[in-house]
Parts: C-alpha cells; sequence; structure tokens
C-alpha cells in the first residue's frame, strides 16, 4: 500500500512556503534599480575605465600596425641614392613614426652643425660633429619611447585596481544585502540568494575590465621593447653613415658595400 507523504501535514503545525515568488526578478537591472549612491558609483567606475582600457587599446594597436609598415621601410630607406632622398621617402612612406623623427633629427643635426662651422669655424665648437650628432639621436629616441610607453602605465593601473573595485562593491552589495535581510527578518533563500548573486557581479565586471587591460599591457610592452631595439640599431647606421660621410647603400646589395659592413670596417 503507497502512503502519499507529499499531501500529508502534522496536525497543528504549519508548514512554511518556501517557494520562491514568481514575481521577484534578478539581474543587472533589478540590481540598478535596488543598489544605492556607492552600488551605482562603483559600476560607473567600471564603465569608464572599462571605456578608457578599450580607447587604448584600440588606439596602441593601430599605432602597432604602423609600426610593421615603418620597419619594412627601413629597407627602401637604405635602397635610397642619398641621405635626403631616404628621409623623403621615409616622410612620405611612414611620416610622424619613430624612425622618421630620428632621420629628421639626424638630418637637422647635421645641417645645423655644418652652417655654424662654416660661419663660425670649427675651433670656437666644444663638440665634434659625432658627438653632437650622438645627443641630437638620444634625444628623439627618448621622444619616441616616451610616445611608444604613452597609455602604457594607465593600462597597468586600470590591470591593477579594476578587481579591488569590483570586490569592493560587490562587499558593499553584500552587506546592504544582509542588511535587508535582518530588516525583513525573513532569512529564506529568495532573500538572499538573489541580493548576494547579484552583488558578486561587481566582481565579474571588475575582472572583465582588467583582464584586456593586463593581457594589451603585456602585448605592447613587448612590442615597444622590440621596436626600441630596431630604433637604436637604426640610429647606430644613421651615426655611422653621417659621421663617415658613405653613401647610402642597401644592405642587401652586392654591388655595393652594405653600410653596416662599411661601418665596423672603420
Amino acid at each position: 500500500m503507497a502512503i502519499e507523504s507529499s499531501n500529508v501535514g502534522v496536525p497543528g503545525v504549519t508548514m512554511p512556503n518556501t517557494a520562491m515568488p514568481s514575481d521577484i526578478s534578478f539581474g543587472l537591472s533589478h540590481m540598478w534599480n535596488s543598489g544605492d549612491t556607492v552600488t551605482h558609483i562603483v559600476a560607473l567606475l567600471l564603465l569608464g575605465m572599462s571605456i578608457c582600457s578599450w580607447f587604448w587599446i584600440v588606439l596602441k594597436a593601430w599605432h602597432w600596425m604602423r609600426l610593421r609598415t615603418m620597419t619594412r621601410s627601413l629597407d627602401g630607406f637604405w635602397a635610397a641614392a642619398g641621405f635626403k632622398e631616404g628621409l623623403q621617402q621615409l616622410q612620405r612612406n611612414v611620416p610622424n613614426t619613430p624612425v622618421s623623427h630620428l632621420a629628421l633629427s639626424a638630418g637637422s643635426a647635421i645641417q645645423h652643425f655644418d652652417d655654424c662651422e662654416r660661419r663660425e669655424g670649427h675651433a670656437s665648437w666644444a663638440l665634434d660633429r659625432g658627438e653632437f650628432l650622438t645627443r641630437a639621436l638620444r634625444q628623439s629616441m627618448l621622444a619616441s619611447q616616451a610616445r611608444l610607453e604613452r597609455g602604457l602605465t594607465f593600462l597597468a593601473s586600470i590591470g591593477a585596481t579594476a578587481p579591488f573595485v569590483g570586490l569592493f562593491g560587490t562587499v558593499w552589495g553584500i552587506y546592504h544585502a544582509l542588511v535587508a535581510v535582518s530588516v525583513s527578518g525573513q532569512a529564506t533563500l529568495d532573500k538572499v540568494a538573489g541580493p548576494v548573486g547579484e552583488a558578486l557581479i561587481m566582481t565579474a565586471a571588475g575582472i572583465g575590465v582588467a583582464l584586456p587591460a593586463v593581457l594589451a599591457y603585456n602585448a605592447f610592452t613587448r612590442v615597444n621593447r622590440i621596436t626600441i631595439c630596431e630604433l637604436d640599431g637604426f640610429a647606430h647606421d644613421l651615426h655611422a653613415h653621417l659621421t663617415t660621410g658613405g653613401r647610402v647603400q642597401s644592405a642587401t646589395s652586392t654591388s655595393a658595400t652594405p653600410l653596416r659592413v662599411a661601418a665596423g670596417a672603420a
């Protein structure tokens, strides 16, 4: 004989209704409507951090695409008939790039040194041609390095602080959820699980903001390190060419001595 226990009740004992009301809905909109000023500030702060982070990510990615074309344009520079022709080619193909700024600074420094030497004579100069050019190249490289690193500090700060901002929003949301439960006097699952689950969204949002910033920071730091190494090699080649007065030759040409080999032999 089967006993249906679902309909059997104990006389004099009222069983609590543990079913969750059907009119209660949880989600982002409910969290926003039920949140206080601090919750709104944390959510808007995370949104602003995410927008600024993605702005710098897209901007640095576009700069990285230009740096790839910049590296390929160096072969055309060394294959030019002379320094002025190579400089014009760089300004035409890859304007406003570190290599074009470096070549332009080198050409301006040499032109300034030669003009002053013709007017005043070599005896009035405390620096020789090579040292004057070295200082100009170093200043240009420092300026290019500062432009390459622009925005990386912001990405690193976002990646380091966004999880903690989200965690603060979670702690604040759980605190208010527990306060609401204590005020209502009903510590049921529907009174606790929903507000606590909404509060945990802040932690997920903080991690979601931090991950792209950290990955982009690591990627762009590596790109900048490689670019600075290439600029350093290009600066040495420019210094060797402009101080020895040799003609700019292609490094792959078999009919002429490459500039790097000629500078090393000197």
